[in-house]
């Protein structure tokens, strides 16, 4: 006999609502274990030390970074503790997912325990340094675009291995450039800003000269070996000031650990750069608005980068700010104002106008001059004195001439420069006036006298010079004054 459907329909029923009832029981006790696990949890987050459960002990506490954690262990009967029931409760509620996420940001960009692990000109620096750093990747792809298609012009008439050996001899030729380079050695200790910033111009040279091998294809070796050789010249600059300017932000035994986050900041700034100037490609922008934009913007994040560093030591531009601020106002400038105030355009390769360890045929334009003078440094171990046909002021040290010698002999010589700029231009004011007789002549006595001016103003204001640049910060060392070789040796010594 066939079955009733309307009872097996009915039965189905029955067994679908109660399969129904017993899932939404089932989901209603898992929310309810869920919600009961989270309180517990809330709980335990949130009980103060002194309320912890019976069955746990606590053991101690802990803090990283802010964050807080007590570690407890659970005890049976008897008061013994239970195998691996050790384990750490939190004492802060969680953090929200965009402060997860920046806090992981920051353990790649910033240095352990920033602000306080580097100095406050960090965070300036590292601005400018990531802009410089997003130009130049920028401009990166556009210069390989560029190169690329160069070499590519005459691959109907040549074979790839042709393009290879181009593509080699301009990477080898900017290999050889960096090696002869290199032996600048000190003036990178020396100069330090200028020559980061004279790199970086060069940088963006370079990569003109790359792109000019659009225009003119043929000459893409030379051109482009030519290109290499400058960006490898740039690159040596920009490695060899790296860790100098990442030591003057360390707050501490953190070099390594400024220089990592440093140069991963950089790399961040290319690859956005990079990624944006792809974009950009794709568009079809003019090369040449395109690469003059991008190279402003790389020109001037490079200056501002060089400017926002501040360095404890003396250089021969920074010791000419601090000398001129004493002669004026009776104050040695502050670090800050020290840095801030040096010329970043006074390239090493420049004549400079105090010259320090000089020889005797540079200083003096003849034997009269020299015999002149002399008698006035009896007592220090070094002479002082003016070239007016080079408009330069000459320091010669003497072979007894110790490293606070040469340290005075810097500020004696700046003194009289500043004394010789400051009579030119009231001979200069005198004859905007219309007075045209008066002038200032540079006659042997007249150097003597302004050399025995000088000698009274130093030793009056030395001492006094030295401690209030110590007393603002200033390292007084005269290893990078740079100071020249020749040292002057009496007659018997001959």
């Amino acid at each position: 006999m066939a079955p009733n459907p309307m009872k097996i329909n009915t039965k189905q029923s029955a067994d679908s609502s109660t399969s129904s009832m017993a899932a939404a029981a089932a989901a209603s006790s898992q929310e309810i274990l869920v919600r009961e696990t989270l309180r517990i949890s809330a709980n335990l987050a949130s009980t103060p030390l002194l309320q912890t459960p019976s069955s746990l002990k606590m053991i101690c506490c802990e803090e990283i970074d802010g964050r807080r954690w007590k570690y407890v262990a659970e005890t049976d009967a008897s008061g013994h503790f239970k195998k691996n029931s050790f384990r750490p409760l939190s004492l802060h509620t969680p953090q929200a997912p965009v402060d997860e996420l920046l806090a992981f940001v920051r353990s790649y960009v910033v240095p352990e325990g920033f602000p306080d692990s580097v100095t406050p000109s960090y965070v300036p620096y590292m601005t400018w340094r990531a802009l410089k750093h997003f130009f130049g990747g920028a401009m990166g792809v556009f210069t390989t675009q560029t190169l690329l298609n160069s070499v590519g012009v005459s691959r109907n008439r040549a074979t790839p291995g042709a393009v290879a050996i181009n593509w080699i001899l301009k990477d080898g030729a900017g290999r050889v450039g960096k090696m002869l380079f290199a032996r600048q050695g000190k003036k990178f200790d020396y100069d330090l800003k200028q020559l980061r910033f004279a790199g970086d111009l060069l940088m963006e040279l370079g990569a003109g000269v790359e792109l000019a091998t659009s225009a003119v294809p043929h000459l893409f070796l030379p051109l482009a070996c030519a290109a290499n050789v400058v960006k490898n010249v740039a690159a040596v600059t920009s490695t060899s000031t790296r860790t100098p300017i990442y030591k003057a932000f360390a707050q501490g035994e953190n070099i390594g650990d400024v220089t990592a986050k440093g140069e991963c900041v950089g790399n961040i700034a290319d690859l956005l750069g990079t990624g944006f100037s792809i974009w950009l490609a794709k568009r079809n922008p003019s090369l040449v608005t395109t690469f003059s934009l991008l190279s402003c913007g790389y020109i001037l994040s490079s200056y501002r980068e060089v400017k926002s560093v501040v360095l404890h030591t003396l250089n021969c531009a920074r010791f000419r700010v601090a000398v001129e601020s004493f002669l004026k106002t009776g104050r040695v400038p502050t670090l800050h104002e020290g840095n801030m105030n040096e010329n970043i355009f006074s390239f090493p390769w420049r004549d400079k106008p105090v010259v320090l360890g000089s020889r005797i045929k540079e200083a003096f334009q003849d034997p009269s001059a020299y015999i002149a003078i002399e008698p006035l440094f009896d007592r220090e171990k070094y002479i002082v004195t003016y070239n007016p046909l080079k408009h330069k002021v000459y320091a010669v040290l003497k072979d007894q001439a110790k490293p606070d010698d040469i340290l005075k002999a810097a500020f004696h010589a700046n003194v009289l420069f500043s004394l010789i700029n400051s009579n030119e231009s009231k001979a200069s004011s005198l004859k905007e006036t219309g007075d045209l007789n008066s002038n200032v002549t540079h006659t042997i006595a007249d150097i003597e006298a302004c050399m025995a001016d000088t000698c009274k103003i130093v030793a009056n204001s030395y001492s006094l010079f030295k401690n209030k640049a110590k007393e603002e910060g200033w390292t007084m060392s005269e290893s990078l004054l740079n100071p020249g070789r020749a040292r002057l040796y009496p007659p018997d010594n001959k």
